[in-house]
């Protein structure tokens, strides 16, 4: 029988709680900095869709143009309000929000959620469901390159509106920009935030008073708020109305930022902010462009900046073009939570990430995705050049993404609460109905564009799925080489396994203590020795910032209290640095079996060269795709903390 026992330390756990010391006032400070760091980092996105929606919808170069007369104005402000409402406010903020897993949101936080609550039965419908998950969060990192690129053009083809003579800076300047906004993502999503938050604060008060300008001139716009005239446009003039869906979804861009952001603030922060200032600016704003289209249909061309005040353009120019960066923040924040997820999840390797907050779980840095989406976002930037060629790609990515997200969501409220069938009936039947009526539309611009977010989610998917399925591969043929610890120590008992015993410490890492770790086992087999203490450790990462020292080590002797061989468990918070010597430095030596001589111990890392094999267990093109995509696996002994000068790798071949 195994004997598991705990280290203790000093520490009475108090590390992952607050201090009593902070009372209301400071707590009411940290609500207030996590709604401006939300309003930093989580609305930009969908915060600057005001700049090009009705642009694109009224666009006249439109493959399906939307004539301009009052009923076609009223109807697409009202669309575009009750857009807004049935999917970001009751999608997002009412339903998806409630659905986190410890915390993170995103559809990879549903599919977290899928895999825990599916029934025995429901099983098949459960891996169906998330495979259609990963394809959605695969269209997100298409969101994730074209959003910089819209975003970003959109605001500095603002001078072209100030002083025509500059449109041939419009790309660089873009350029420059989204070279910078890539480069501070290492300083953390916090920092990023306090920056952000007060110029997001600035922006939205601003389309608010230009809204409220071009509503006070034509009050009867307000009208548009009734839901009649969105279905009397979309029934009555279905032919137009169904092609202007493909423009009116650029309203509802961000959305899934605002979930897949919110392990980085929390969902009452970013609701907060959403109900009390991004949705009554954003509604101020499409109402006056609205009127001031009314006025003058030839204002269609760029209704934002035309509804600005003369002497207000070139700043708004300035303070749309911050925005706009902000805007691109969102989903670069979601791309990072995404990818952090899947690598959890095992649809990617082991990323490097920064963890770069002690107080929200969630904000994070991820270099490889950092720099992969830079490039991307500037490939997009010089191939289309201008925000308008870019917005039929993008509707097709957000509806995508929403349609999938809904779908999940009802599964899982069924799964998880056992919420009755009638009512999951009623909700999942009147959004699903509206999520796919955009799908369609945005369908129509597929040879305009809408391929590209396709394209970019059929790769991502592609993939992640390959990964997880050589993963898979890997991990069953890893278990064969390797063999049950149990039998191995037996076998090292009875001499079957000789290995003459070695003075020393050697500190294997493994996945757990099932089977034996690779390089342990390599070195008895080929050496031919064992030292006179050996500890397998296996590392884990908790939910917290920080683990007590109290709870973090945990000992089995693995049957036997006098053969020098345990098992060690270490426990690390998710902001910790995880540090191996030190950990097993608070083991006691009546716990190890005799004293560890951790600075002179020998750490084994087991390092797998992976090699196409002849054995039908994929495509071979898929093979080939598995070992590339291994190569960007953050380093084990950096990752880890292991000291360098005493780190031996075993190499280890496996076929797939």
């Amino acid at each position: 029988m195994s004997n598991r026992r705990h280290a203790t330390g000093s520490d009475d756990g108090s590390a992952s709680r607050p201090s009593a010391a902070h009372g209301p006032g400071a707590r009411d400070t940290v609500r207030l900095a996590l709604v401006i760091g939300a309003l930093g980092v989580v609305f930009g996105d969908i915060g600057t869709s005001p700049i090009y929606t009705l642009q694109t919808v009224f666009n006249p170069s439109d493959p399906h143009p939307v004539p301009v007369n009052t009923e076609n104005v009223y109807g697409v402000v009202s669309l575009v309000f009750w857009s807004v409402v049935i999917i970001v406010m009751v999608t997002y903020v009412l339903l998806a929000m409630r659905a986190d897993n410890d915390g993170e949101g995103g559809i990879m936080a549903l599919i977290t959620l899928l895999r825990r609550w599916s029934t025995q039965q429901g099983r098949k419908a459960a891996a169906v469901l998330a495979a259609l998950g990963i394809f959605g969060a695969s269209l997100f990192f298409g969101d994730s390159m074209i959003t910089p690129a819209i975003s970003v053009l959109s605001a500095v083809e603002g001078l072209k509106v100030v002083q025509p003579s500059l449109e041939e800076l419009v790309v660089p300047i873009t350029a420059v920009i989204i070279v910078m906004l890539f480069l501070v993502q290492r300083r953390g999503t916090a920092a990023v935030g306090r920056v952000f938050g007060p110029v997001m604060i600035a922006w939205f008060v601003a389309i608010g008073a230009c809204g409220v300008l071009g509503v006070v001139d034509h009050p009867e716009i307000l009208r548009a708020l009734s839901p009649t005239y969105a279905l009397g446009f979309l029934f009555g003039h279905f032919h137009i109305a169904f092609f202007a869906l493909a423009g009116v979804v650029l309203a509802v861009t961000g959305a899934e930022a605002l979930y897949a952001d919110m392990g980085h603030f929390g969902r009452r922060p970013i609701s907060r902010a959403w109900m009390f200032l991004v949705f009554p600016a954003c509604v101020l704003s499409y109402l006056g462009q609205g009127a001031l289209i009314l006025a003058d249909p030839a204002n269609v061309s760029s209704p934002f900046f035309l509804l600005v005040p003369d002497w207000g353009r070139l700043p708004m120019v300035v303070l749309a073009t911050a925005a706009t960066v902000i805007a691109s923040q969102a989903v670069i924040t979601g791309a990072y939570s995404v990818a952090s997820q899947a690598a959890r999840l095992g649809y990617l390797p082991r990323l490097r990430i920064t963890h770069t907050s002690a107080s929200a779980m969630g904000q994070i840095y991820v270099p490889w995705i950092n720099w992969l989406l830079m490039v991307s976002v500037l490939t997009l930037v010089f191939a289309f050049r201008s925000s308008t060629a870019l917005a039929f790609a993008f509707g097709m990515a957000v509806t995508g993404t929403i349609t999938i997200t809904t779908l999940l969501f009802f599964y899982v409220a069924r799964a998880k609460w056992g919420t009755p069938m009638w009512l999951i009936g009623i909700g999942a039947t009147a959004l699903m109905s509206v999520d796919l009526l955009f799908v369609a539309a945005n369908l129509t611009k597929f040879v305009h564009g809408a391929w590209l977010p396709l394209l970019i989610g059929l790769v991502a998917f592609t993939i992640m799925t390959t990964w997880q399925r050589g993963r898979a591969i890997v991990t069953e043929e890893r278990t064969e080489h390797e063999g049950s610890l149990r039998e191995f120590i037996e076998e090292l008992r009875s001499g079957k396994a000789r290995a003459r015993h070695v003075p020393g410490t050697a500190v294997f890492l493994n996945r757990g203590k099932q089977t034996v770790p690779l390089a342990m086992r390599a070195n008895v087999d080929h050496n031919h020795v064992r030292h006179e203490h050996v500890v397998i450790l296996s590392l884990e990462t908790e939910p917290v910032p920080r683990v007590p020292e109290n709870r973090r080590i945990d000992v089995d002797d693995l049957g036997y209290a006098d053969d020098g061989i345990i098992h060690v468990t270490a426990r690390f918070g998710y902001m910790e640095t995880p540090d191996v010597p030190r950990a097993l430095s608070m083991l006691d030596p009546a716990m190890t079996e005799g004293a560890l001589h951790l600075d002179q111990a020998s750490y084994f890392l087991s390092k797998i060269e992976l090699q196409r094999g002849k054995a039908p267990t994929m495509a071979p093109w898929r093979k080939r795709l598995f070992i590339a995509t291994s190569y960007i696996t953050a380093d084990a002994a950096e990752h880890f903390g292991l000291p360098r000068n005493q780190t031996v790798i075993m190499g280890s071949r496996i076929e797939v």
